[in-house]
């Protein structure tokens, strides 16, 4: 990932502006200027929530005389990252039409371990088979970045003990469970000279210890001294600091976050321009009259809308009259007797 800090900095006037300052393959430092705290603090929820991913969440278990319990067992395995390239092509299970699972929804691995030698047997992601089809050859696979090639370990075996499962792994957003989480964690700043003097109560003891300059306070200009403060002032640039939990790179991981953003705007502006008459597509119960300019209604200052004069009801009788004959209300002052 090559990225030229100073390439996303010509259209200012326009809008949002992004320099990066450190991309690889396991995190992306970057500033966001000339927009404001709000949508800055969105794309950093979003990213660590709302992003697709796929994870393990059904386990199978047919042998385990391992030491772990089945519960155990099945808690770490929906906690080993999972490929997510291609996870648009993969439904959710809500969306689908299958029963439980399928091909469309899920992707499903098996794992069969059994020591047979006097050493201590250790199971590793690498051991988790896809099998079945899949949308492409790579999603749903075991994300394996140690030097060694085995992955997150997830339980260890000594002899005569086995293991064996199936997994069956699926479409979700952290908002559901943390386990598909795209990133581990997102740092986020603003202000590295407390300018706007937003941490001048955050403090134990000594703030100068407690707060020390980060690494972005050289961006910035320092407050000069006698500097008088601008009660308008507002961060406008932000700084932050994206890192994959390993399912989706971590550049990846910030353009996956504009477009859930651009979706959820998409959706919102949609719902509030469906329909000619401003209802956003509402099908619900209304009152009487709704949208018809009221003139179903006789507005007769205080009468009913059934349209009858003074103290009529419903049923067209004068005074008092209902369906059952004259009460002595309304009959000229007459009395029970």
């Amino acid at each position: 990932m090559d990225y030229d800090p100073m390439a996303m900095d010509d259209a200012e006037s326009l809008g949002p502006v992004v320099k990066i300052s450190q991309a690889d393959n396991t995190r992306v430092k970057f500033e966001l200027s000339n927009t404001e705290l709000n949508f800055a603090n969105s794309l950093r929820r979003v990213m660590l929530a709302e992003i697709p991913t796929i994870a393990i969440d059904l386990v199978e278990i047919e042998a385990n005389s391992s030491v772990l319990a089945d519960e155990f067992i099945a808690h770490r395995l929906g906690l080993i990252p999972l490929n997510a390239e291609g996870i648009e092509q993969l439904l959710y299970s809500r969306d689908c039409d299958c029963d439980e699972y399928c091909e469309h929804c899920s992707v499903t691995l098996q794992l069969h371990a059994k020591c047979t030698g006097d050493d201590i047997m250790q199971v590793c992601a690498r051991d988790l088979v896809p099998v079945g089809d899949r949308v492409n050859q790579v999603l749903g696979s075991p994300v394996i970045n140690d030097p060694d090639g085995h992955g997150p370990l997830i339980l260890k075996l000594r002899h005569g003990q086995e293991i064996k499962l199936s997994c069956i792994a699926k479409k979700g957003i952290a908002k559901e469970h943390s386990k598909w989480a795209p990133s581990a964690a997102i740092g986020f700043e603003y202000d590295p000279h407390n300018k706007l003097h937003h941490l001048d109560l955050w403090y134990e003891q000594d703030p100068k210890k407690e707060w020390p300059p980060s690494e972005y306070a050289d961006w910035e200009e320092p407050p000069q001294e006698g500097e008088p403060f601008d009660y308008d002032a507002v961060p406008n640039r932000f700084y932050f600091n994206v890192e994959t939990a390993g399912p989706i790179p971590p550049d990846a991981i910030v353009t996956e976050g504009i477009k859930v953003i651009q979706q959820k705007l998409a959706g919102l502006i949609h719902e509030l321009t469906e329909s000619d008459g401003g209802d956003g597509g509402y099908n619900g119960p209304r009152s009487p009259g709704y949208n018809e300019g009221g003139d179903n209604w006789n507005d007769q200052g205080s009468f009913t809308p059934y349209g009858n004069g003074g103290n009529q009801s419903s049923w067209g009788g004068q005074g008092g009259a209902t369906p059952y004959g004259t009460t002595p209300y309304g009959g000229g002052g007459g009395s029970w007797s």
